[in-house]
């Protein structure tokens, strides 16, 4: 049986483990022992706990498996996924680290490995699915993508609960976003350029500008891209005025208090107050809710809009979030796409060059249907 290590046990890292241990032996590996123990009773998955902050400490760890996924937070991600490639093994990421990871494209290819980067629902699935419409069609005019995680029972004030990493949904929040308007890249301040959405199943969401084109802008010939982030109304300003205020602020700062005076940054102080509240309860309900519109010209000469839409909600009978279905399940479908040989492009490959095959595009929404995450699709001319 092939050996799979997944780096990092959060709320993701956690359900990638238990999807894979049907079909590999699974290791996790955290730093955290509690949530080791506490994640995989019932599971066959061995687990390790161990710091994973250091180059050196990641290449140990890793040595001994076929595959490894990349579940960490998105600052340790450039990092940690550069000495996986050093360490040469075939990788699949979605740990969506900020830098610019075909930088390590040269080494990927010395080492001779697969790095597979932002595998998840979006970016992930997205990419996948415009890879392959870019592909298929003569031409591409138009994609865009609308997408977000939310509890389903809106609570004030933040009507929000943070799906992932709460340290990476701030950087939706603070990183400038990146879109392609006729030809030519702009950029934007995330949580900009509110739009109401009605969707279908859940009602009036909104949108807002959100950096999550990523590897599109370089890797795909559109002239017109854009991806938002979808949340309940209001929440966008809320989040516009902490950061306008400095409370996203990452520089240190003296504050000054009744026994003295410490040094810490806005971020901080900020996280220590929002994070628990934004914090799923056990059995608290979530969904995620997609749609992709792909806009382009078929080889015959017909213009065709084609939309893929999702909705996704909480597993109850098994208590797993929907963000952590569709983003882990479509990062272990790539595992099993490396496995069985039908990926095996070398260097970093961000999902869309997995659409690029219509065998790979298939068994990826086969292997999602399998586990209830249906991507339902419509054409118009």
């Amino acid at each position: 049986m092939q050996k799979v290590i997944v780096l990092g046990a959060g709320l993701v890292g956690k359900e990638v483990a238990k999807d894979l241990s049907t079909s590999f032996e699974v290791t996790s590996a955290d730093f955290n022992q509690n949530a080791l123990s506490e994640a995989f009773k019932g599971f066959s998955v061995k687990t390790i706990c161990r710091d994973l902050s250091s180059h050196d400490a990641i290449m140990d760890v890793v040595a001994p498996y076929d595959f490894v996924v990349n579940a960490l937070p998105g600052f340790m991600g450039y990092s940690s996924l550069k000495a996986v490639i050093e360490a040469g093994k075939n990788v699949v990421d979605i740990a969506f680290s900020p830098e610019d990871f075909f930088t390590l494209d040269s080494l990927a290819h010395e080492k001779n490995v697969t790095a597979i980067v932002d595998c998840g629902v979006a970016p992930g699935m997205s990419n996948v699915l415009l890879g392959y419409h870019h592909k298929k069609m003569l031409s591409v005019e138009r994609y865009e993508c609308i997408v977000g995680g939310l509890p389903t029972v809106r609570t004030w004030p933040f009507e929000y609960k943070a799906v992932f990493s709460p340290c990476d949904v701030i950087e939706e929040y603070t990183r400038p976003a990146r879109y392609i308007e006729n030809g030519a890249e702009v950029v934007r301040p995330a949580l900009s350029d509110t739009e109401f959405v009605e969707f279908d199943g859940v009602g009036t969401l909104e949108s807002f500008n959100s950096d999550g084109l990523r590897s599109l802008a370089k890797t795909i010939n559109c002239p017109n891209m854009k991806e938002k982030t979808l949340r309940y109304p209001g929440h966008a300003r809320f989040m516009e005025a902490l950061r306008e205020a400095g409370f996203f602020d990452k520089k240190s700062i003296s504050i000054k208090y009744s026994g003295g005076q410490i040094e810490m940054s806005p971020l901080d102080f900020t996280s220590s107050i929002m994070f628990p509240k934004w914090k799923l309860k056990k059995g608290e309900e979530e969904f995620t809710a997609m749609r992709v519109t792909i806009e382009g010209t078929q080889g015959y000469g017909r213009r065709e809009v084609v939309t893929y839409h999702l909705l996704d909600r909480y597993d109850k009978k098994n208590s797993v979030t929907s963000m952590a279905r569709t983003t882990g399940y479509t990062c272990t479908g790539a595992v099993h796409l490396l496995a069985k040989g039908l990926f095996s492009k070398k260097g970093v490959c961000p999902p869309e060059f997995i659409g690029e095959s219509e065998a790979c595009t298939e068994f990826l929404l086969a292997y999602l249907k399998e586990r209830g995450i249906i991507y339902n699709k419509t054409v118009r001319a």
